[in-house]
């Protein structure tokens, strides 16, 4: 029996992890870079807000091209590709002393970016059918442990080295990442002599497969629904009795509660989905979560905050992992690369629009009212998902796309 996806899917968690812990260990400080390094001491949150989501905005008009090279080359291409160029974009991020330059930096950063989407896109390829879901779940914890230790990480790079030095450390870090995928991951052997489909056309085959088209929505609509909320959580911490001088500590114990959530739970929901079906297992996490964001509008204190926000990650930890199980189950595997590929263009439109809105939402109502919103959303889109039936298997999608299913 072949056990190589084992390996792949070990060395990937740990490029996954490698790759989200270089993000959130520079970002979170772009204020930071921008006011003590290079200057900037007026319009500091339009300088921070566009050097944020200028580098999803590029990633998300570039990420289908790169898909088509993927289906076309090759997943394990795509991870060096990225991981080399992510690694050089952050340490020249070091010797930036301009601010224009850093957002054309940004920019690029977005463009050339894409080392996650084809890590899940080649553990989904590479992985017996029977242990896609287990091997997805546990993808999705590389991505939340990131979360949890890279701010951390972060801040004390910041603190005691440097606001600058920080980018340098991400750069060593996802430069580890590329080396692992050019050492140790393993892509079965790949047939590259099919032509290069275009983006039109990818486009028309994904919108005519109408079970693939609901999964976009659906993780457009939950990744709209996570970072709707991602500027208000500090400021509901400090209307909860919080000292200004004490939220960021209790905000960071909040935003780590749902990461780990995820690590607790994501691997579990792979194998129930396993069990029962991943459809079944996406309309849980999306009820549930659902239900979990609504029930924070009757919080009175931080404490029972952040108890919600873990046992509402408990059921949303289900959302990722269900949906890229679907997404394998409902294309062809010819489609595989482009299809998670057009996933992440939906998911950073959704990260780029999300906090601007919610920021919005914060300045004209109560936060409060904003999670009943968010709530009502996510519950929308697990009846949405009732009445969109998905199709169980690539020779479904194939049917939709008038494709034949690719062999074993």
């Amino acid at each position: 029996m072949d056990f190589s996806w084992k390996r792949n899917l070990y060395v990937l968690w740990i490029g996954v992890f490698f790759t989200s812990t270089a993000f959130t260990t520079s970002i979170p400080f772009i204020p930071l870079f921008l006011s003590t390094e290079l200057g900037i001491d007026q319009h500091l949150e339009a300088w921070s807000g566009i050097s944020f989501g200028i580098t999803f905005l590029a990633s998300a008009l570039i990420a289908p091209y790169w898909g088509s090279l993927a289906d076309k080359y090759g997943r394990r291409p795509m991870l060096i590709r990225s991981g080399f160029s992510l690694a050089v974009l952050y340490m020249l991020t070091y010797f930036i002393y301009d601010p224009y330059l850093f957002v054309v930096l940004r920019i690029f950063q977005g463009l050339l970016a894409g080392f996650v989407p084809a890590a899940i896109a080649l553990v989904a390829t590479n992985t017996p059918e029977q242990k896609t879901g287990y091997a997805l779940g546990i993808m999705a914890t590389a991505g939340a442990t990131g979360g949890i230790i890279g701010p951390v990480i972060g801040g004390v790079v910041s603190h005691y080295i440097g606001n600058r030095e920080a980018f340098l450390f991400s750069g060593g870090i996802v430069l580890i990442a590329a080396l692992i995928a050019v050492f140790f991951v393993r892509e079965k052997n790949f047939n590259r002599s099919g032509a290069r489909s275009s983006i039109k056309e990818d486009l028309k085959l994904a919108l005519s497969n109408r079970s693939f088209s609901t999964l976009l929505i659906l993780a457009a609509l939950a990744t709209f629904s996570v970072m709707l909320l991602e500027p208000l959580l500090t400021v509901y911490v400090m209307q909860l009795g919080v000292s200004g001088s004490e939220a960021a500590l209790q905000s960071g114990i909040v935003f780590s509660a749902v990461g780990i959530a995820t690590l607790i739970a994501a691997p579990q929901w792979g194998k129930i989905g396993s069990r029962i079906g991943f459809s079944k297992v996406l309309f849980i996490g999306l009820l549930g979560g659902g239900i979990g964001n609504c029930l924070q509008f009757f919080v009175n204190n931080y404490v029972e905050f952040g108890a919600l926000r873990f046992v509402y990650g408990l059921f949303f930890a289900s959302v990722y992992p269900a949906i890229n199980a679907l997404i394998v189950k409902v294309t062809d595997s010819s489609f595989r690369g482009r299809a998670f590929s057009l996933n992440q263009s939906g998911t950073m439109f959704a990260t780029m629009l999300a906090p601007v809105i919610g920021g919005v939402l914060g300045g004209i109502i109560p936060i409060r009212w904003v999670f009943i919103i968010n709530g009502l959303m996510l519950i929308a889109a697990a009846l949405f998902l009732k009445t969109h039936a998905l199709g169980g298997s690539a020779r479904t999608a194939a049917a939709d796309t008038g494709k034949q299913p690719a062999r074993p």
